[in-house]
Parts: structure tokens; sequence; C-alpha cells
């Protein structure tokens, strides 16, 4: 669904990482944006500040400028608070990672990317949460194949709050150090899509990806570890996946998650509104 975002107050929170490492496009973002609409401008310097600065909003149209970490933590917040439905957000992407925007249909420019604030229109995306009230707003994969073979672990912040300006918020914290983790080996894993099992145990996986669809379902697939022939992937769609097994990992967006035994995400239809390019 389509609906026009037109507002002439905008709250524009800015990233702290964003500032850092892109200052000229945030200022060019700042000038589109201050030319075109009544805007109020935060400048968070911690997850917390970034936190209040959305929940102070009031009537104003969250504007986030920041790349897909900060896109992820401004989702997370609006969906634990329960004010997503409510809430049509945008997203000028800054930084160098910006594939989950650049998905979602977000100009990756400075310029186009304000402009689509200005003049586009809020369409209500459908959202994957899990059951520990995580959000996923591209695909996941498991396993988090590195091409470096090695993969940042978000459990290792604790303790070491100097870094907390270059943080993410709760699951999307920003990693202060990397960790290694041995080459994926064949995974043995459960997957059932609405309760239904598509692959079990008995079968070794080379990899699963979930990805939220448009139609309120969620694609699947399942690539089975091949002997000799190869093997053909599984392709299901449905509203709730849920993978068990072993201890396992997970890329989903911006971060690697894990380990755990069980995760079921489950589609929530239209629940993020995302102000994109009108057609």
């Amino acid at each position: 669904m389509v609906t026009s975002a037109t507002s002439d107050q905008l709250l524009v929170v800015i990233d702290p990482v964003a500032r850092r490492t892109d200052g000229e496009s945030v200022r060019i973002a700042k000038d589109v944006l201050s030319a075109g609409a009544h805007t109020k401008v935060c400048l968070p310097d911690s997850p917390e500040e970034f936190a209040r600065a959305l929940a102070r909003r009031g009537s104003r149209r969250p504007v986030v400028v920041g790349d897909d970490r900060a896109l992820v933590r401004a989702v997370s917040l609006l969906h634990r608070q329960r004010e997503l439905a409510g809430c049509a957000l945008s997203v000028v992407p800054v930084g160098s990672l910006l594939s989950v925007a650049r998905s979602l249909g977000v100009p990756t420019g400075a310029v186009a990317a304000a402009r689509a604030v200005l003049d586009g229109a809020e369409r209500r995306l459908d959202l994957l949460v899990d059951d520990s009230d995580g959000v996923v707003l591209g695909a996941l994969r498991i396993p988090p194949v590195s091409a470096q073979g090695h993969e940042r672990s978000p459990s290792l912040e604790a303790g070491r709050p100097w870094l907390r300006t270059a943080q993410s918020l709760v699951r999307t914290l920003v990693p202060a150090r990397e960790t290694t983790v041995p080459a994926p080996r064949p995974a043995r894993l459960r997957v059932e899509v609405d309760g239904v099992t598509l692959l079990d145990l008995d079968q070794p996986v080379e990899a699963v990806s979930v990805t939220a669809g448009d139609s309120g379902l969620a694609e699947v697939e399942v690539r089975p570890l091949s002997v000799g022939a190869e093997a053909s992937p599984v392709r299901a769609q449905g509203r709730t996946v849920s993978v068990s097994g072993a201890d396992f990992r997970y890329r989903a967006d911006a971060g690697v998650w894990g380990p755990v035994r069980r995760r079921t995400w489950t589609v929530r239809e239209g629940a993020l509104g995302l102000v994109l390019p009108g057609a």
C-alpha cells in the first residue's frame, strides 16, 4: 500500500557514525531537507540519545541519516515501542553499509534520498519478527558466510562503554572487535514452514535463506549439501519459519546473531512504513 508522505515537520536524526565517516553527504542531506521542510536536527552521541530523540519526536516525521545499522536500530526501537503502525520512517543512507537500504528501494545518493524524503510516498513493507522480538528488514542467511572467513560477534560489547558512540542499540550493536569463526561445516538443521517440515536433521544443509516477500509470506530456500550430483534447492512460502538443531549463527541485515538452537520468524504484513520515491 502506498500513501502520501507529505509533511513539513521533520525530525532529522543523524547517526554519529555517519557524521564521522561522510560529513559531506550529511551536510548535503541537511541542506536539501532544510530547504524543503521545517526540520529539527538531532545529533545523538549514544544509543540512548538516539532512542530518546525518536521517542520525543511528537508529530514530526522521523528521518534517519545513517547506514544500515542506524536504519535497523530505528526500526527495532519503533517496533519495541509498538509505534511502527503509526509511523512513516524515512532514511538518507550515509556510510559504507547500505545494502539493506538499497534492497528496500531507498536511493543511496544523498540528494536523491533527501528528495525522496520530501517528495516520496509511504509504502507499507512486510517485516520479519523473531521470537526474541528482533526484526529483519532484508534477508537472513544460515550460516553467515563471510568473504574474509570471519564474522563479528555482537556479544563482545559488554564492559566497553567507551565504544558506545559507534554502537547500535540492543540487537544492532556495532562490534568492538572481530573473532575468528571456523569455516562453515555442514549443518544439520530442521527447517519448518508453517509447521510443516521442509528439511530434517538427517539431511546436511549447505545454506538456508529467508526473506520477507510482498504478500504477507516469507520466501524460504534451503540448499541441501550436495554429494556427487548437485542437490536441487528446496523452496517454500509461509508466514512462520522455524529453524532448530545444533548451535547455529545467522546473518540478518547488518549483524550476525547467535549461537542459538532454535529461532522462529513470523511475517508481519505491512508492518513497516518506509518513505520511498514516488512511482
